[in-house]
Parts: C-alpha cells; sequence; structure tokens
C-alpha cells in the first residue's frame, strides 16, 4: 500500500485525532503568538485541521505533516489578521495562555511580547517561528516559502528594531520622577 494510501487508512481508523492531538499545540501556539487573540487562534486552528482533513490523502509522511502545518498555519494567521482588521490590544486585555506559566520576570515578558507585536506581519511571524517555536533559518524559510537570506535578514533587522524600542524604552523610565 503506497504512503497516502496508508494515511487515508489511518485517517479512516481514527488516525486524524492522534494527529490533531499531536499538533494541536503547535498550530495554536503560532496563530496566537501572531494574532494575540485566543478566539481567532481557535477559528485559525480549526481551519487548518479541516484543510488537514482534506489534504491528508496528498501527505507523504510525519515530517510533511508538521512543515504542512507550519506552513498552513502561518497562512492561515496572516490572512486572519488582514481580512478580520486585528485590533492591537494591551497585554493586559489578552486573555492568559492555560499552558506552563513563563519562567522569570512576568513584567519583561510582557513588554517584550509588546515589542514584538509592533513589529510588521512578516517580520512577526519569522520572529514568532525563530524564538517562539524554536524554528532554524532553514526551516522557516521552507514554511514561508522565502529564501533563507530573507528570513535572516528579516531577524537581523527585527532584532536590531526590537532592541532600539527596548532601549528607548529603558531611557524613558530612567527619566520619569519619583
Amino acid at each position: 500500500m503506497s504512503e497516502p494510501a496508508v494515511a487515508q487508512a489511518e485517517v479512516d481508523r481514527g488516525g486524524f485525532a492522534d494527529l490533531v492531538r499531536e499538533h494541536q499545540a503547535m498550530v495554536f501556539s503560532i496563530a496566537y503568538h501572531f494574532l494575540h487573540d485566543r478566539t481567532l487562534a481557535e477559528e485559525v486552528a480549526q481551519d487548518v485541521f479541516l484543510q488537514l482533513h482534506r489534504a491528508l490523502p496528498a501527505l507523504k509522511s510525519a515530517e510533511h505533516v508538521t512543515f504542512w502545518l507550519r506552513r498552513t498555519t502561518s497562512h492561515r494567521s496572516i490572512d486572519y489578521a488582514r481580512r478580520r482588521r486585528v485590533r492591537q490590544v494591551s497585554l493586559e486585555e489578552a486573555p492568559e495562555l492555560s499552558t506552563a506559566p513563563d519562567p522569570g520576570d512576568p513584567m519583561l515578558a510582557r513588554r517584550l511580547r509588546r515589542l514584538v507585536a509592533s513589529l510588521p506581519e512578516k517580520p512577526r511571524l519569522v520572529v514568532t517561528l525563530r524564538y517562539q517555536e524554536g524554528l532554524e533559518p532553514d526551516e522557516i524559510a521552507r514554511v514561508l516559502a522565502m529564501p533563507v537570506r530573507t528570513v535572516k535578514s528579516h531577524l537581523q533587522r527585527s532584532l536590531a528594531i526590537l532592541r532600539d524600542k527596548a532601549s528607548r524604552y529603558l531611557r524613558m523610565e530612567s527619566y520619569e520622577p519619583l
């Protein structure tokens, strides 16, 4: 039996539910960290898994499924942001994730999330995939269908922008009267 036929047979035997359980955290995480909206991230995840169910017979391996999910989630997140004209909300208004809490300074983490959210769409997605999902530049390039040099350029420019904004923020804080 060919691999796509095996994949279809797995779907027929409940294997699709296993795929959803295995990858739902990754799909939701990418969408949430890009959109900063739990409801929209859930919609994106639902849309992505519906598309996965249709596309599964064409996917050849577990690695191909993971790659396809990252790519599709990235593109659907951009689509949702554009279509819905996502309103930027302050992090105080954003609901907390029900996942494990972030270790370290919560104020610093909140400020960093705001700074990353201020980046344009593509660079923000590149930064999210690199630092939130732990993907290497060559993996990001494949997911987003862009040259590795472009990914590295987005990362370099984004980090420079974030450093500049962070240093300006720290300088502003040091001038506040007591």
